[in-house]
Parts: C-alpha cells; structure tokens; sequence
C-alpha cells in the first residue's frame, strides 16, 4: 500500500526543473555553453506541462477523500 498519492504533475515539473539544473551544471563544469536565457522556456513548459499533468489527474481521480480512520463513527471530524 502507497503511503502517500501520486502526483503527476509534481513528478513532471520536477523532471524539468532537474533539466535545467543539469543544463546549468554542465555549463558550469564547462562541458558544453548553456544559454542563460534556456531556463525560461523550460520552467514554463515545465509548469504548463505539470498543470496539465495535474488537471487530468483530478479530473479522472477527482477530489481526494479524507481518510476514514479520521473519521468518527457518525462521519464528523471532531476530536
């Protein structure tokens, strides 16, 4: 059993911020000439891209449920 909820669109706009990461971390260790203005385009697909990924996801899942073990025996949330 998962002990948290996957989340697609964390996952995605993580993979690209790890791209410009790694684009900017070769370009420090002088391997190749990373332009400065690359991690604009990147973060913002990144995050389009992850928005997506997250939207679909709530739309097929839909809202997430509050665990029952929090739950009282009537459905109230008092403690």
């Amino acid at each position: 059993m998962l002990r948290h909820e996957f989340h697609p669109g964390k996952l995605v706009l993580g993979l690209f911020l790890l791209i410009a990461a790694i684009a900017y971390a070769g370009d420090a260790g002088g391997i190749w000439d990373t332009p400065w203005f690359l991690a604009f385009p990147l973060l913002l697909a990144g995050l389009l891209l992850g928005g997506a990924a997250a939207a679909v996801s709530y739309g097929i899942r839909g809202r997430p449920t509050a665990r029952t073990a929090d739950r009282g025996a009537d459905g109230s949330t008092d403690a």
